[in-house]
């Protein structure tokens, strides 16, 4: 019996997560539950799976869920010492980490120095403080499985591998809407086609870092720091089908790829239940009705996002958790309808140009500098 932690849980990759454990109960416990303003959806969940602990953003937020079930024993937490709890919930042995954006470093973190194994969803954490949290993941002798649908491509095909014997891996991009969109008519797209993802049923924030292709860059550096490999050594791929979700290619030629249905239920239950594999009611592939499958490389004309992450990538240090947090404050802005789709990029690359790359010794110093890149980004907006 595994017993989890979601941090995320009211997400979408939570609510996948917590589709498998019903699914498969002679398996899995759910102890503690984290969630952000959906009290509804978080309500239900408790009721449904009875975790220990819950804990919610706000002391509102927290109040008004203990209104909502009078009578449960889960003991309702709030704010970051309430997260902390949950990730560091005594009874569990797995942290599925699901908090979208730098808000998952934090309990991510408590939740390594706990012992606990993590299923990282979250990929701002090595974002942002990968070299700290890979030698955390050491020092405490936990497992670190990722969720990312290509990066948990990549954990599978490197299985019976030599890591000497790989010679890059691929990282695979749906290209998100705008893949063929005109360019000149990018400053005209609307909030709704930006969330228009062909091929995914993600949140909000993610579903945009696909439009620009930020969330490929971001991975790109989340895979350079799990599978400890140079950045010239990752590729991305535009892959408009999302069918193949990455591939590794070995000194001798031979190139191997994870294929299946773009549903995050598979590497979710991939991550935990390894080395094993359960059922997750997702559909099987039948390669004969795809007929085809096409891939072409990324115009960084049209997607400078991407190449703005192997940027800070490139200057390493602090500039990662600059570049994240002034994504983060640039979607927000859109979303919020401040500013125009192609403004997100040019934002992110004023914010770094702004900043001088310095050396992160702690998760503090890391905080640091995603307080100032989102007070510098916010500066650029004027607010």
């Amino acid at each position: 019996m595994k017993r989890l932690t979601i941090l995320g849980s009211t997400g979408s990759i939570g609510v996948s997560t917590l589709e498998i454990v019903a699914a498969h109960r002679d398996k899995f416990e759910i102890v503690a539950l984290t969630g952000g303003k959906n009290l509804q959806l978080l309500k239900k969940q408790i009721e449904e799976f009875s975790p220990q602990v819950a804990a919610v953003i706000s002391e509102e937020s927290a109040i008004a869920l203990r209104k909502m079930l009078p009578g449960v024993k889960t003991e309702i937490l709030h704010g970051v010492p309430g997260m902390i709890a949950a990730a560091c919930a005594e009874d569990a042995t797995m942290v599925v980490a699901a908090i979208v954006g730098a808000a998952g470093l934090v309990p991510t973190v408590a939740a390594i120095r706990a012992g606990k194994d993590i299923a990282l969803a979250n990929k701002e954490t090595l974002v942002t403080a990968g070299h700290l949290i890979m030698d955390m993941i050491k020092e405490q002798g936990v497992q670190l499985f990722p969720v990312d649908s290509e990066h948990s491509a990549i954990f599978q095909s490197l299985q019976g591998h030599r890591s000497d014997d790989v010679k890059r891996i691929i990282l695979t991009a749906s290209g998100g809407p705008f893949s063929q969109y005109p360019l000149d008519k990018l400053k005209e797209v609307s909030i709704a086609d930006a969330l228009n993802h062909p091929n995914w049923c993600m949140g909000r924030k993610i579903t945009i870092d696909s439009a620009t292709m930020m969330n490929k860059g971001l991975e790109v550096i989340e895979a350079k720091w799990l599978f400890d490999l140079p950045l010239d050594r990752i590729s991305v791929v535009i892959h408009p089908q999302s069918i193949i979700h990455s591939l590794v290619e070995y000194v001798d030629g031979c190139v191997i790829a994870q294929l299946g249905v773009p549903d995050m239920k598979a590497p979710i239950a991939y991550a935990l239940t390894y080395p094993e594999r359960v059922a997750t009611g997702v559909r099987g592939l039948d390669l004969t009705a795809i007929a085809s499958l096409n891939f072409f490389e990324p115009d960084l004309q049209r997607f400078p996002a991407l190449q703005l992450a192997y940027r800070a990538a490139g200057d390493g240090e602090s500039m990662p958790a600059v570049m994240n947090a002034a994504n983060e404050v640039a979607v927000d802005a859109f979303l919020a309808g401040k500013i125009k789709f192609t403004d997100i990029a040019l934002l992110i690359e004023k914010t770094m140009s702004a900043h001088d790359a310095h050396s992160l010794g702690s998760i503090e110093e890391v905080m640091s500098a995603d307080l100032w890149g989102r007070k510098k980004t916010r500066e650029l907006l004027g607010l």
